[in-house]
């Protein structure tokens, strides 16, 4: 699948005809904390958070991600391997200490996840 991807090559946010996602792995609630097993929630909205994978691919590159959308922004006819469109999606830097550590990643959200279709291009390939 390539190299990582460093800092500054995260998927950024472009038009829609200049990426392809493809769904890696079907929505699950986003755990907060895995000990108890709490869901994490929209801090302003309340709502639950799922997570998804997905495979990002864009001028030749591809990365896996996971990204956080609303429980209600997860549209039904979500199917493995088939493209989707990720509205609003956005990408935010994050660090943090965990036991003496200090970690740092970038965090992507997105409004809603949709069944898509695939590229003219790539269809044709298929």
């Amino acid at each position: 699948m390539g190299r990582p991807r460093a800092r500054s090559e995260c998927p950024r946010r472009r038009g829609s005809s200049a990426a392809t996602i493809l769904l890696t792995e079907a929505p699950e609630p986003k755990v907060r904390d895995r000990q108890s097993g709490e869901i994490a929630k929209d801090a302003v909205s309340g709502e639950a958070l799922m997570t998804i994978g997905v495979v990002y691919i864009e001028e030749g590159e591809s990365s896996l991600i996971k990204v956080t959308v609303p429980e209600s922004g997860v549209s039904e006819g979500l199917a493995l391997g088939a493209p989707v469109s990720l509205p609003g999606l956005v990408a935010r830097p994050w660090e943090s200490v965990f036991n003496g550590q200090q970690r740092h990643g970038i965090a992507f959200r997105a409004a809603a996840v949709t069944p898509a279709a695939f590229p003219a291009a790539m269809g044709a390939l298929a």
